[in-house]
């Protein structure tokens, strides 16, 4: 758990067990894979923002549970099938799913996932919370597609990069801060206030997350650097490069082209740091924080209203 996180270090525990026993009573091969996947661990980010949102008006952690655990079984059914499409033997540093079980258990597993998050959301008298959460799962669905359609190419554009971003994270975070204030009856103008520092957390966290695939050290992330360049696809530090590095040609025929070996992604990182495009997203992703700061003044003065500050700077200085 994040320290920042310490003023709902009970509620998080809380979730721990809410997750266990909502798995509790599936066939063994089911509990086992998730089960594994709970033990991998995680920062707990969406549901940690469910509970903060919900602190600003008539607080009770009973109010929100059911649809943090949901919140947090949606992330895992995303992560699970992800690690499928890419292949991906470990996250964490631990063995993924897909490495031990292989895609078909993992895929099942995914979808069994997303079932029992609905079954928690269903628990809700407000129509909204569904009817929010159905609508950011097509946009995420539709997020990663629109990356996938834009693997290896060249002249991938910041508004494509953009859009993408904010269907595959922003709006499922943005969620996360607001719909926890909806469940406890917030007022209009809080609750838009927290979906709009929702959505430019999520868009800084992606960028941030973007820059650590190329320059962070592989123990902290967990995963290859450089997995997303091995996988064609084109993030904001690489668009910048392909359009002002004096090695543009070398970058693209790199990304492009079959051999993507450990040197080749080494090379491609130095032409992408070399050319500015690491402090050129940085900068993009510090205004996003800024905007989220900004937010904050909207919002009733309680402790949580500064740890969403903690949050916000945070993002400025992650680096796992």
């Amino acid at each position: 758990m994040l320290a920042i996180f310490n003023d709902i270090k009970a509620e998080l525990q809380m979730l721990e067990n809410e997750l266990e026993k909502t798995l509790h009573d599936a066939d063994s091969l089911i509990q086992e894979a998730s089960t594994h996947l709970i033990n991998a661990g995680g920062k707990r980010l969406r549901p940690a923002f469910c509970f903060l949102g919900a602190k600003f008006h008539n607080y009770s952690p009973e109010r929100v549970m059911n649809l943090a655990v949901a919140l947090e079984l949606i992330h895992m059914a995303s992560l699970v099938h992800d690690d499928v499409v890419d292949s991906s033997v470990t996250r964490r540093n631990i063995p993924t799913v897909k490495s031990i079980w292989g895609n078909k258990v993992s895929s099942h597993l995914g979808d069994y996932l997303f079932g029992q998050s609905l079954k928690l959301i269903a628990t809700y008298q407000n129509r909204d919370i569904g009817k929010t959460l159905a609508d950011t799962s097509v946009k995420m669905s539709e997020g990663e597609i629109a990356q996938l359609a834009a693997v290896n190419q060249m002249d991938q554009t910041l508004k494509n990069y953009f859009y993408s971003i904010k269907g595959k994270t922003a709006l499922f975070i943005s969620d996360s801060c607001y719909l926890g204030a909806i469940a406890c009856g917030a007022p209009v103008r809080t609750w838009q206030s927290l979906k709009k520092y929702g959505n430019n957390i999520g868009m800084a966290f992606q960028i941030t997350d973007d820059i650590m695939d190329l320059v962070a050290d592989q123990k902290r992330i967990g995963k290859p650097v450089g997995s997303d360049l091995r996988q064609g696809v084109i993030t904001l530090p690489v668009i910048y490069a392909l359009k002002n590095s004096n090695r543009k040609e070398e970058l693209g025929k790199i990304i492009s082209g079959n051999d993507k070996g450990i040197e080749m992604i080494e090379r491609a990182c130095e032409i992408i740091i070399s050319s500015g495009g690491i402090e050129y997203a940085d900068e993009i992703a510090r205004k996003y924080v800024d905007k989220a700061l900004n937010e904050i003044k909207y919002l009733p003065d309680v402790p949580a209203k500064s740890t969403l500050e903690q949050v916000a700077e945070f993002i400025k200085i992650r680096n796992f």
